[in-house]
Order: C-alpha cells, then sequence, then structure tokens
C-alpha cells in the first residue's frame, strides 16, 4: 500500500509537471488530481504501525534513535543530491540562505510557510514525521492509559479536526498554510495511533478491506472534483482511517490480499526512496525539456515512463546503498538493532 500511495503522489507530480496536454492532460488531471491524498495515507499509516509496534520498557531515547536512523540517510543523501542539481541545473532549487538550508537538514523548514519546499521539494512531509515522532513516546504514554470508548472518541475527534480544518480556514479566512504545517497535520498521525492501539487491544470494529477501499476511491475521486481546501486530507481520511486497520487485520488473520504479493511488498520497501527521489528527477529534466511541456498522449506517456524509470532505478540503489546500511549503521552497538525498524512511510 505505501507503493500505491507513492505512486499516486508521483502521478500527481506528472500532472502538475504538464507533461500532458490537450485531453490526455484533462484525463490525467481527474484520475489524479487527488494525489497529494497519498500523503495523508502516510501520515496516518505512520501513527498505526508506531502505534501497533511499541513495547513495554522502549526508551524514548532507543525509539528516536530507531527513527532517526529510518529517515536520515535517505533524507540527507537527496538534500546533497538537490544541492548539486540548484547549483548546476535547476537554480531555483537553490536555498535562500545556510538558515533555510540548515533548517531543512535539521527537518524543521516546514515550520516556516515560506521554506516548505527548502532544497528537496517533497522532504517537506518529513519535517511533519519528524515533529510526530518528537512527540510519540509521551503520546503514546497517555494513549496506553486510554479505555476503548475513550481512544475511539479520540479516533472520532481527529478526524473530525482533519475535515474541519480546512474549512474553518477557509470560512474565516485565516490563511493558514495547513497543507505542509506539522501541527495541522497532526491530526492524521494521532488517529492512526489511536486505529493502531485499538487494533492492538482487539478493539477495532470497522468495514472490511472491500467496502473500507470504496469509501477510500469514493473520497479520493471527491477530492478533486468538489470544491475547498480539503483536498489534501479531508475527503479521504474517513477511508484510510478504515483501510489501514482491514489490511492489517486481514495480515494478521491470514487472508488473501492483494498487497502481500512479493513484487508488491518489495516495491513498498523502495517507496520511501522512490518519493524522496522522483521529483528531483522531474526537477532535471525540466532543464531538459522546459517547464510545462503538454506533449501528445504518446510522448508524454514515453516522457512520464522514462521519468518514473530513472526515479526507480535510482530509488532502487537509494535502498540497497543509502537506506540500508545507513540504518545499520546508526544502529549497530545498540540492542534495538536487533530489532526490525518500523516505518509509517
Amino acid at each position: 500500500m505505501r507503493w500505491a500511495a507513492a505512486f499516486v503522489v508521483f502521478v500527481y507530480h506528472v500532472r502538475n509537471f504538464g507533461y500532458f496536454g490537450g485531453d490526455s492532460a484533462v484525463i490525467v488531471d481527474w484520475a489524479f488530481g487527488a494525489g497529494a491524498t497519498g500523503v495523508s495515507f502516510f501520515f496516518i499509516l505512520s501513527g498505526f504501525v508506531l502505534a501497533w509496534s511499541s513495547r513495554p520498557g522502549d526508551s524514548a531515547r532507543a525509539f528516536w534513535r530507531r527513527r532517526l536512523a529510518r529517515i536520515y540517510p535517505v533524507h540527507l543523501t537527496t538534500a546533497a543530491m538537490a544541492l548539486a542539481l540548484a547549483f548546476t541545473l535547476v537554480p531555483d532549487l537553490r536555498p535562500s540562505g545556510l538558515a533555510q538550508a540548515g533548517a531543512n537538514l535539521l527537518l524543521v523548514s516546514s515550520w516556516n510557510p515560506n521554506w516548505w519546499q527548502a532544497l528537496n521539494p517533497v522532504s517537506w512531509s518529513l519535517t511533519c514525521e519528524a515533529f510526530f515522532y518528537a512527540t510519540f513516546p509521551a503520546l503514546y504514554a497517555g494513549l496506553r492509559r486510554l479505555s476503548t470508548r475513550a481512544l475511539t472518541t479520540l479516533a472520532m475527534s481527529c478526524t473530525a479536526a482533519v475535515i474541519l480544518l480546512p474549512c474553518i480556514n477557509s470560512f474565516l479566512a485565516l490563511g493558514w498554510t495547513l497543507h505542509s504545517f506539522p501541527l495541522a497535520r497532526f491530526p492524521e498521525f494521532l488517529l492512526g495511533a489511536a486505529i493502531g492501539r485499538l487494533v492492538k487491544i482487539g478493539a477495532w470494529r470497522g468495514p472490511g478491506s472491500e467496502a473500507a477501499m470504496g469509501l477510500t476511491l469514493i473520497g479520493y475521486f471527491l477530492a478533486h472534483q468538489l470544491p475547498g481546501g480539503g483536498s489534501y486530507a479531508a475527503y479521504t481520511v474517513i477511508g484510510l482511517a478504515c483501510l489501514i486497520p482491514a489490511a492489517a487485520l486481514n495480515d494478521l488473520h491470514g487472508a488473501r490480499s492483494l498487497w502481500r504479493r512479493r513484487w508488491l511488498v518489495r516495491l513498498g520497501e523502495w517507496s520511501f526512496a522512490f518519493y524522496m527521489i522522483h521529483i528531483l528527477v522531474m526537477r532535471a529534466a525540466e532543464h531538459l525539456l522546459g517547464k510545462h511541456p503538454e506533449l501528445q498522449t504518446g510522448p508524454a506517456l514515453a516522457l512520464a515512463t522514462a521519468v518514473f524509470a530513472v526515479s526507480l532505478a535510482l530509488s532502487w540503489g537509494l535502498y540497497r546503498w543509502v537506506e540500508q546500511p545507513g540504518q545499520q549503521r546508526i544502529l549497530r552497538g545498540h540492542r534495538t538493532s536487533n530489532r526490525p525498524a518500523t516505518s509509517g512511510r
């Protein structure tokens, strides 16, 4: 499922970069105009997986070390690649100063609305994740004390917050940057953690995977068709909040699942690296093709396929030679190094 979400984000950016022109652009816009909702999947999944995998006696320091090992090697590598592009092919990736570059490297850049796409543009979501990780040990200590009813109420309240925040922002003309602001995305993470806790204690009650997938797809297509500023999460939050635990229960019960096919699992392992590298490949391609080429269907498909293939090859390399060895190096010599690292991405 991580791969599916990353792929939807990829085609959303293909649409934003204007590869397709004419009628094909209309089709791509209809099918993938709501692709930003893939990031919402990652945020909810992150809370879910961390709550599910949390164990008694795990220290906050050990937890933070695992999370650092999980995301930082790829983050630093793609930030360095972004800097290389900024001073060669893509000058507009160049940070405005050392403060902006440093904020990105330290994963705090999205707290400043003007810096949310500093260096590697998609790393804004890692700023949100870093905030989520910072809060999780204390957060989960509180979740463990909640009853089933309290956890359910919390999950429903988080869902309502995701839906209502864009409406409030728009209605009151507050001008908040909700899409990339860590506090605004926190309800999605907290929702995932509450649901993960419900599944862990055997108290989750929700629709099966088919119905949950239907809800998700309905919300996904409505997100780009209906007016409002909540298309990044509000329309899909109910479906995703049902889909993720339904898929997890399928795995726990050994039910048949498309998502456990070996090639999809492998692509899921590469999904974080793919997510982090694909936008840089697209920016480099702009140097050769110009911005918004709006090609006919055949050439546009060829271009999108070429960019996809390069991004996928680089993601494999990042996973094999950066993500895995970097994670092992950071965890080496610590008791937690023998424990499989969990991921919400």
